[in-house]
């Protein structure tokens, strides 16, 4: 019996992970860096297959989906987000979209907490005074946690693990906003708000979302108006989910206090671009789900196991709900 046919977007996957979905499909893999790999390599190799295994900005979009046929059943990314796929064109074929998130939210939350502190505590500027032989006496005195009003905009695996952590920090409140109310936040405190309440009332803005159309400029000019004149933001879900321009004039001109951004438009970001000259601005290369020894192979093995399921008649361990 000849075996299933799965194409793996890029080479740069683990070898262990490979090896394991060619003991069930056959496996075609695009020689190509995760970088140069492009939408007509898929176009050209998906016909006939299976599943596809691919990573962040591979566009899997309504032609891509046609051109494979009727044989494909599931698709499984390395990536949290999923903003360059068409849920649609998946949803109608009944295809299965698989990610990440479960063995990402911890590392994420990690880097997000480490963020948070490093932004708020001025933390960056300080460092570089010291390594340029300035005893670091800071024009801008940081502002703690403690008895602060945190705010996560998107709750879910993400978001909760942050919420789990910032448990011991001795916060005033915890505010959060998602589709929906989630227990697992309101056990460790939190309060479900309005958006327009989260960002008027917290000292603290951490964005954890997914980008989808909902979300695309969730802060944007008049949500910043609406913000403390302390208020810093922390963005590790997507660029787009912020107005990058209006955050500009608002850092700019002092009307929030300061933004930390592991996630920006476009990435990487220009050297002219305003933000990399702002010293009330940390700035991170998108590594918040990927700078650590592990992470690679456990999203690689999350995103296969995704698919081995799918083509095992088992339960899908990270389905995304289209």
């Amino acid at each position: 019996m000849s075996k299933l046919k799965l194409l793996v977007s890029h080479r740069e996957f683990p070898r262990e992970v490979i090896d394991k979905l060619s003991e069930k499909f056959d496996v075609q893999i695009i020689n190509k860096l995760m970088i140069e790999s492009t939408k007509q390599d898929l176009l050209d190799n998906i016909p006939g297959k299976f599943g596809l295994l691919f990573s962040y900005s591979t566009v899997v979009d309504e032609d891509v989906v046609a051109a494979a046929g009727p044989s494909l059943r599931v698709v499984s990314t390395t990536s949290m987000g999923y903003e360059s796929v068409d849920t649609s064109a998946l949803k109608k074929r009944g295809i299965v979209l698989g990610n990440s998130t479960l063995v990402t939210a911890d590392r994420v939350a990690e880097l997000t907490i480490g963020l948070l502190i490093a932004t708020a505590r001025n933390l960056m500027t300080t460092n570089q005074q010291m390594k340029s032989g300035n005893y670091p006496i800071s024009s801008r005195i940081g502002q703690g946690l403690a008895n602060s009003v945190v705010g996560i905009i998107g709750c879910g695996n993400i978001g909760i693990s942050v919420a789990g952590m910032l448990r011991g920090f001795k916060l005033s409140e915890l505010l959060y906003t998602s589709r929906k109310p989630k227990p697992a936040v309101e056990c460790l405190g939190g309060k479900y708000v309005l958006v327009d309440d989260l960002v008027r009332l917290s000292d603290f803005i951490i964005l954890t979302s997914v980008l989808v159309p909902e979300t695309k400029f969730i802060i944007n000019k008049d949500r910043l108006a609406l913000m403390k004149s302390n208020a810093v933001i922390i963005n590790v879900g997507r660029g787009q989910l912020i107005d990058q321009d209006a955050l500009i004039d608002a850092l700019r001109n002092k009307y929030i206090r300061g933004a930390g951004l592991d996630v920006m438009t476009p990435e990487p970001l220009p050297l002219d671009n305003p933000l990399m000259e702002m010293e009330n601005v940390v700035l991170l290369p998108h590594i918040a789900g990927r700078n650590t020894v592990e992470a690679s192979v456990e999203k690689a093995q999350l995103a296969a196991d995704n698919i081995l399921a799918v083509a095992n008649n088992q339960p899908v361990p990270c389905q995304v709900e289209l």
